[in-house]
C-alpha cells in the first residue's frame, strides 16, 4: 500500500554536529534515532563550508537538489563536485568528508543505510510520458522535484515538489507528468 509523505509533514531537526538543519523525510524503524536507524531519507540546508556529521557503520548516497553545488573533500575518495546536475554520489557516511559551498546554499538529498543491515540505490529520472517504475526486492521511496501523479492499485496519487510516497517493493506503480515532464528522485533500499 502506498504512503504518502508531504513535504509538509517532514521533521525538522538539527544535524548530528550541530552545523545546521536537516529535514527527516522518513526514518526505519520508525522513530528511530540518528544513532540506531537502520535506513534513512532526508534533505538538508547545507549554508556554510564544514564537515559532514560522521555516522559509524553507515552507507551514504549524496544528491544536490538546488543551489550552485558543492565541493566535497572525502577521506579515501578524494575531491568530488557535486552540482544538480550531477549523479548521486554514493560514499562511506564513516568517511572524515569536509564540503565547500561552489556558490551559496544548497539543499541535498541524502540517503542512508546501516551496512551488513541494508542497502540502497538513489536514481535521478525525468519521466515525459507515463513511465512504470521498476519493481524492487524491498522498499521504494519516490521524492518529487515536480508536480506529478503516481498510479498504484489504490488509484491516483499527487505529489508537489518535496512530498515522498513509500512503495512496497512488489507494488505496481506509474508515474505520470502533471505537465510535459515529471522530474524525481527514486530510492531503493533492500535487505543486505
Amino acid at each position: 500500500m502506498a504512503r504518502l509523505l508531504p513535504n509538509a509533514d517532514h521533521r525538522r531537526m538539527p544535524w548530528k554536529n550541530g552545523g545546521g538543519e536537516t529535514v527527516e523525510v522518513i526514518v526505519h524503524p520508525e522513530g528511530a534515532s540518528l544513532s540506531d536507524f537502520g535506513w534513512r531519507v532526508s534533505m538538508a540546508s547545507v549554508a556554510s563550508d564544514g564537515p559532514f556529521s560522521v555516522f559509524p557503520g553507515i552507507d551514504r548516497t549524496l544528491a544536490v537538489l538546488s543551489g550552485d553545488g558543492m565541493a566535497l573533500s572525502i577521506e579515501g575518495l578524494g575531491d568530488r563536485l557535486l552540482t544538480p546536475q550531477s549523479a548521486p554520489l554514493p560514499f562511506p557516511a564513516d568517511a572524515p568528508t569536509t564540503a565547500r559551498l561552489a556558490g551559496g546554499p544548497i539543499t541535498d538529498l541524502n540517503v542512508m543505510t546501516r551496512r551488513g543491515a541494508f542497502r540502497h540505490t538513489l536514481t535521478h529520472h525525468v519521466a515525459s510520458a507515463s513511465t512504470a517504475l521498476p519493481a524492487s526486492s524491498g522498499e521504494r521511496l519516490l521524492l518529487a522535484l515536480a508536480p506529478l501523479g503516481v498510479s498504484t492499485g489504490d488509484g491516483l496519487i499527487g505529489l508537489q515538489p518535496l512530498d515522498a510516497l513509500v512503495l512496497a517493493g512488489a507494488e505496481a506503480a506509474e508515474v505520470v507528468p502533471a505537465g510535459d515532464s515529471a522530474a524525481f528522485y527514486l530510492v531503493e533500499i533492500m535487505p543486505a
